[in-house]
């Protein structure tokens, strides 16, 4: 059960994992003429920067219970976008197993770097390639896998398996621990922070979520959250899933399919997918409504949740606002965000500090307006504002 974080030592960086805040986004509420609660579940708190700190904590714990790792001994191997990947090498940097993590080329020359800081190996694939291809990230080998031409082509997790004594994939798109850390820890958190926040004449609450919105990449926070919410603290809530255009795991299927075109690549990293992993439970009495999201439209919604709120967030927060949003304006979204004291809950699943080198985040950061405050010539040194470093 969920237990507040006490102002004590810790023991480790791992018990800093999760106990995130629930923030309000008044701002972007007002903007919208909004009268329910908008709320963010910021993860980018969590000691290790992601809502994935969770997952890896989970399953690393687990497989520790069950005998299946040996410290000193024990390599462990992990797909990832990234973010599972920089928890695992955290915990593995604390508890002494080496690790390895295979992720594929669109993903952040940031999370790299974190991921070799923290002592694991990296192991770059292709992204074009389909996700059961030898030379994905996640890949099924073939049975000749040894003629493969290198290691960053064909190392992918599977193989690596097969060729590295001890080792051993904990793999969060199939492993139970992925959504059971949700149910556990993230809803738990999220109800408690609603029940215990007290409705009030300016800032009234029904006391429940009564919608919760998130992406999905394994589809083990939907999931998982989505269990804690509806099995013993609202049956009624509403889940709303964001899946990016040219993924699959949107409801019914014919929104996966754009122009005639299904699955397609996009810039939004750590949600979607062109499979469906064994966590993802698409569900109707799980997941109630599906929105596709533009990388545009997760993009411009970053910039307001930062501009707006001045929280630091990653595009996939900017996906799941950008969904919540567009949800409000179907016939049942319309009712719920016209509803004073109903609770929204998004989940903002990680931070800009992964994506600062992207051309998208870099293009609105440098490229904004200049400030209406300073004049373009008010610099005497370099002319151009405070442009000059020096000058500061």
């Amino acid at each position: 059960m969920y237990a507040s974080r006490s102002s004590q030592i810790l023991d480790s960086a791992l018990e800093a994992v999760g106990n995130t805040p629930l923030v309000r986004l008044d701002r972007i509420a007002e903007e919208e003429g909004l009268k329910c609660n908008l709320l963010g579940k910021v993860e980018f708190l969590s000691v290790g920067g992601s809502v994935k700190d969770r997952i890896a904590k989970a399953m690393l714990l687990a497989a520790e219970k069950d005998g299946n790792l040996v410290p000193g001994k024990s390599v462990l191997i992990e797909p990832t976008s990234g973010n599972t990947g920089i928890c695992l090498a955290m915990a593995c940097a604390i508890k002494g197993y080496a690790v390895i993590v295979t992720m594929p080329n669109k993903m952040s020359r940031e999370k790299e770097v974190l991921l070799r800081a923290l002592g694991a190996e990296v192991v770059r694939t292709p992204d074009e390639e389909p996700w059961d291809s030898p030379k994905s990230h996640i890949g099924i080998p073939p049975a000749n896998w040894w003629l493969a031409h290198s290691l960053t082509t064909a190392g992918v997790a599977k193989r690596l398996q097969q060729e590295i004594p001890h080792a051993i994939i904990l793999d969060q798109y199939c492993n139970v621990n992925n959504p059971l850390a949700h149910e556990y820890t993230t809803g738990p958190e999220i109800i408690d922070a609603v029940v215990s926040t007290p409705s009030t004449p300016t800032k009234p609450s029904s006391l429940k979520v009564d919608v919760f919105v998130a992406g999905a990449g394994t589809g083990g926070s939907i999931t998982g959250v989505s269990r804690a919410l509806k099995k013993s603290h609202n049956s009624q809530c509403i889940v709303v899933g964001a899946d990016p255009i040219g993924s699959v795991f949107a409801l019914p299927e014919y929104l996966n399919v754009i122009d005639g075109e299904g699955p397609h690549p996009y810039v939004i990293e750590g949600i979607g997918h062109r499979f469906i992993p064994q966590v993802l439970s698409r569900d109707p009495t799980d997941v109630d409504h599906w929105v596709k999201t533009s990388d545009n439209e997760a993009f411009q919604a970053v910039q307001r949740l930062m501009r707006s709120e001045g929280l630091l967030v990653g595009g996939s927060s900017g996906s799941a606002l950008s969904a919540a949003l567009a949800w409000f304006k179907t016939d049942h979204g319309r009712k719920v965000a016209q509803t004073q004291g109903l609770n929204v809950v998004i989940l903002l699943p990680d931070g800009i500090r992964n994506y600062m080198s992207k051309e998208w985040f870099l293009d609105f950061a440098l490229g904004s307006s200049p400030s209406c405050i300073l004049k373009p010539d008010s610099n005497p040194v370099s002319g151009h504002g405070t442009d000059n470093p020096a000058a500061l």
